[in-house]
């Protein structure tokens, strides 16, 4: 499926939330683990804007890896990258969030965007990203999430149930994919039942971060010292 909508996928992450999508992926930037030269992997990287926008805003990334089960998705990855010279620092390759190629304790941070609500496993993928983290280590995830406020909450979902799907369909030519994520957003745990999720898979420190609103959220949780203490 996004293969085929690769060719439109930037586009309509712009176009669909009106441009919020760069302010929440900058925002992610923020919540880095306060280390120079750091070692990022990016899950369903796409065509990697989460990965280019960390390196861009933080001033911390000092090897970025990137990995997704699209070739595509990877392909257009690989020109942005190539067209921002970037290569010696950032990359990307297939690979399986689920079963990642790492030794354990390989990196500060472990990212995903909008991409664990379709991990077919959600708690074993949550283990997954903790196994590589280092002592310290962090996990960021900006997902899709429902606001609180009844009334936004309302015309969020007539949005996202009537809108999106259609425009989505024009943009992209592929009817499927944006009746898909109106389908999963809906009913992905989000707030502080997916925190808990985090915390069942190890995770220490584990905090929300809403967005906009709150039909994003930033979900942050740290791997404790393997010596018993904690990291903030």
């Amino acid at each position: 499926m996004f293969d085929r909508i690769a060719h439109r996928y930037d586009l309509l992450n712009r176009v669909l939330s009106f441009g919020r999508d760069v302010a929440w992926r900058k925002r992610v930037a923020g919540h880095l683990p306060d280390r120079p030269d750091c070692s990022v992997l990016d899950l369903a990287t796409g065509t990697a804007d989460l990965l280019i926008s960390v390196y861009d805003h933080s001033g911390r990334v000092k090897q970025g890896m990137g990995i997704d089960m699209a070739d595509k998705m990877l392909a257009i990855a690989l020109e942005k990258i190539s067209d921002r010279n970037l290569g010696d620092v950032l990359t990307v390759a297939q690979g399986d969030a689920m079963n990642m190629p790492f030794a354990g304790g390989s990196f500060d941070a472990v990212m995903i965007a909008f991409g664990i609500r379709n991990l077919t496993d959600v708690p074993a993928g949550l283990k997954e990203m903790h196994r590589v983290l280092n002592d310290g280590g962090r996990a960021l995830i900006l997902e899709f999430s429902l606001p609180e406020n009844r009334f936004m909450r309302g015309l969020y979902l007539i949005y996202f149930r009537y809108v999106l799907p259609v425009v989505g369909a024009i943009i992209s030519g592929d009817s499927y994919a944006y009746r898909y994520l109106n389908r999963t957003v809906e009913t992905f745990p989000y707030g502080t039942e997916f925190c808990e999720l985090m915390k069942e898979a190890g995770f220490v420190n584990v905090s929300a971060d809403r967005l906009t609103f709150g039909v994003a959220t930033i979900y942050e949780g740290t791997r404790a010292n393997l010596n018993g203490g904690q990291f903030g």
